[in-house]
């Protein structure tokens, strides 16, 4: 696709150790893009950066899904500091992509109450 992974690792791969005879392996293989933590008020706008570099790869994604058996999903954390809240809102060009390669959204909400 020549996009280089943000993160991935394979099925198996060490994480840690659980005893002086048993490791910790990943269960599961995963190819990771995205950004690095950026400040903003507006979701669809940092979304926009990552969905742009992928929009017209979705017939290569599904490819890709199809011979390996993959899933697609976007995952953003939130990270909401004193009662900041972002704006949440999907533009039709995001679901639309979203849609064309059957990937689900995992939104994870990090609040920080006012004053910590």
């Amino acid at each position: 696709m020549d996009i280089l992974p943000t993160k991935s690792y394979r099925k198996g791969d060490f994480i840690r150790k659980i005893s002086g005879t048993e490791n910790l392996s990943k269960t599961y293989s995963s190819w990771q893009f995205g950004t690095v933590y950026q400040e903003s008020l507006d979701v669809n706008e940092v979304l926009q950066h990552v969905i742009q570099q992928l929009h017209n790869k979705s017939s290569q994604i599904n490819d890709l899904k199809r011979e390996f058996a993959l899933e697609c999903r976007f995952t953003i954390v939130i990270i909401i500091n004193n009662g900041n809240t972002p704006s949440f809102h999907l533009e039709h060009p995001v679901i639309e992509f979203a849609n064309r390669i059957k990937a689900d959204f995992d939104i994870d909400l990090d609040a920080h109450p006012i004053g910590e």
